[in-house]
């Protein structure tokens, strides 16, 4: 480094960027290359912060001349240093911030075509990819209306089968906020999922307002394998009650077939939660199982019973899916009667639902057991008769 350089260097360490390019006359060209010949990288693009191409115009491409922002400004300068040989290609990369062989290219270009090679040919054209206007109104339409009510993901599934419509974006670049905010993302060790299908089936009921606020709340009983995430069935009752799930049983065994356990919560239809033991119940140590107890019992089933939200993971966010996406389709089908809510469930919503969310089990060979020719189903699956 010659004298000249060292002098340079030593005003920035004593003066700072600014005045030192005042000094200088803003030639922004020999302090420059002074500090990259004493590899003062953070001082340089302190210089490049206070003074690039400050003097340069910022015209428009369709005038012929060239739009320019910070970064094509930097890059416009150091290569024209680097042309004028005040650095070498090799030094001017790294504040360029691309790789050797695309400052190669970009050089070719300043000297081939100028300032106008170093923007992209697109920049200020409009996209061929844009949607046009009209179509833009008719979803922001949709949105607001008809749509309001559903999540992003929801409303572009709604627009692509039901609209024939395909988007990305709309809704944030139109001022239209997300149905619920997302938070930051925990890292919680997640239980594994059962390898067959059929190996654990998780059941549950979900009290809610499902038909809108000015409807009494009444209950969504449902269950899902927990290999596949499949929802082997759901249906709305008044109350969460052991009929209901005897009912949602019968259908499992007959349709699926006996898993080998069911997870469940320690309500006291499905576990026993009393005090009073019989003197029979005493003598055995053991107390009898409610009624949907005897039932799982019956079939060989093993009961898992759950001690916190956390172990029934699946069918806890199978209920948060449905409340926000079962809700919004009932709501746009006008469906008000608790009859007409499992019909549009048996025949329409289970299967779209396992279509989109359910997944391939790790081992393909069910665990699914068959009904025994000596199992009397409708005998199992019942009240005993009053004393």
């Amino acid at each position: 480094m010659d004298y000249h350089h060292a002098t340079i260097l030593q005003g920035v360490q004593c003066e700072g960027p600014k005045r030192l390019l005042q000094s200088h006359g803003g030639d922004t060209g020999t302090i420059q290359s002074a500090l990259i010949q004493s590899n003062a990288q953070s001082w340089m693009m302190k210089i490049k912060k206070n003074k690039l191409c400050e003097n340069e115009n910022i015209p428009t491409m369709e005038k012929g001349i060239v739009t320019m922002n910070q970064k094509d400004r930097q890059r416009h300068h150091l290569l024209k240093m680097v042309v004028g040989g005040k650095i070498s290609l090799r030094e001017a990369t790294p504040l360029i911030d691309v790789f050797y062989r695309q400052a190669k290219r970009l050089k070719k270009k300043l000297i081939t075509e100028g300032a106008k090679g170093l923007v992209h040919d697109n920049r200020g054209r409009p996209s061929l990819r844009a949607l046009s206007r009209e179509l833009v109104e008719k979803i922001r339409e949709l949105s607001l209306h008809k749509y309001a009510t559903f999540n992003d993901t929801h409303f572009t599934e709604k627009l692509r089968e039901g609209e024939r419509i395909t988007v990305g974006r709309l809704r944030r670049t139109s001022g239209i906020t997300p149905k619920r905010r997302r938070r930051v993302k925990k890292h919680h060790k997640r239980r594994d999922r059962k390898p067959q299908e059929g190996m654990m089936v998780q059941w549950d009921g979900s009290p809610h307002q499902w038909f809108g606020k000015d409807h009494a709340p009444c209950c969504l009983i449902a269950a899902m394998d927990d290999a596949t995430g499949t929802l082997c069935e759901a249906f709305f009752v008044p109350s969460e009650c052991s009929l209901g799930y005897l009912t949602l049983l019968n259908t499992i065994v007959t349709r699926y077939g006996i898993p080998l356990s069911i997870c469940q919560d320690r309500y006291s239809i499905l576990h026993r939660n009393d005090d009073r033991w019989t003197r029979e119940e005493q003598l055995t140590g053991e107390q009898k199982p409610t009624q949907v107890g005897a039932a799982l019992q019956s079939f060989g089933i093993t009961p898992i019973f759950a001690l916190t939200l956390q172990a029934k993971d699946r069918i806890e966010r199978l209920f948060g899916v449905l409340q926000d996406r079962l809700i919004v389709e009932m709501e746009i089908l006008n469906i008000k009667v608790m009859a007409a809510p499992n019909t549009f469930l048996r025949e329409h919503f289970i299967e779209d639902d396992n279509r989109r969310f359910a997944r391939e089990p790790e081992i393909s060979q069910r665990a699914w057991r068959r009904i025994g020719k000596d199992v009397d189903i409708e005998r199992t699956i019942s009240f005993p008769p009053m004393q």
